[in-house]
């Protein structure tokens, strides 16, 4: 028997499919978590519980799924062993001079508070200098899996390896790279106040001129079942055509 603990707000429509299938509901001790929702329910799981996997369903109030991907189809198919196991990159930034360290396994960004002010920063790669002053409303590094959120949107394409540099308004123009996911970057705030976030956590890091942060993989990677279903393109589509 799975013990699992289930995430969402509707989380009593799936309770009965899985005890079906002999997966035991638990409030500790779990083996595995099931969030049951969007994508902000499963980023919320990993930053909860980031040493255990993962099986994310959609919540069908808010996203309708195709026949293929029910609920029952999708948690059957976990208890046979047929979903793929994903390992996703989480990337860390701190804080090098409060200390502070936030986790992400979309992004973590680095924005400018005053709406109509960029911030000037410096950033090293590897040590290297990269750039040595760039004004921007933000600078932001993501990972494969996050690649098709606020990256996608910034750059207008996705990627598969490594983490992903982006800038927002920037004066110098300056595109997107990829590099790879051992890689360590600095960023030194030069000038305006900024904040550090990632994925959807309330929490922020407040920056002041002169900050220094590195941005960097965190090591253990998160592990999510059954993602090629979560993604599916046919769900997708249903879910815009309600909108």
């Amino acid at each position: 028997m799975v013990n699992a603990l289930v995430k969402g707000r509707y989380t009593t429509e799936i309770k009965p499919v899985l005890k079906k299938y002999n997966i035991k509901t638990v409030d500790k001790n779990p083996d595995i978590i099931i969030t049951y929702g969007g994508d902000g329910t499963l980023l919320e799981a990993e930053r909860e519980y980031p040493d255990l996997p993962k099986l994310p369903i959609r919540d069908t109030r808010t996203a309708p799924l195709c026949k293929k991907h029910s609920i029952e189809n999708t948690i059957k198919a976990f208890t046979r062993g047929e979903l793929e196991k994903h390992e996703i990159l989480r990337l860390k930034g701190k804080s090098k001079t409060t200390k502070d360290e936030l986790y992400g396994i979309n992004d973590i960004f680095i924005h400018n508070i005053k709406r109509n002010s960029a911030i000037r920063f410096k950033v090293k790669i590897n040590s290297k200098q990269y750039l040595n002053e760039i004004a921007s409303d933000c600078i932001g590094f993501a990972t494969p899996h996050g690649s098709t959120g606020y990256f996608q949107s910034i750059t207008h394409c996705i990627f598969r390896q490594g983490i992903g540099i982006a800038m927002g308004n920037s004066r110098e123009h300056i595109n997107h790279i990829i590099v790879t996911e051992n890689s360590k970057i600095e960023i030194e705030i030069l000038r305006g106040t900024a904040i550090m976030i990632a994925d959807n956590n309330p929490k922020a890091v407040n920056l002041e001129e002169g900050s220094k942060l590195i941005i960097a993989s965190a090591g253990k990677k998160a592990v999510v079942y059954g993602l090629e279903i979560f993604m599916c393109n046919q769900c997708r589509k249903l879910r815009h055509l309600k909108i």
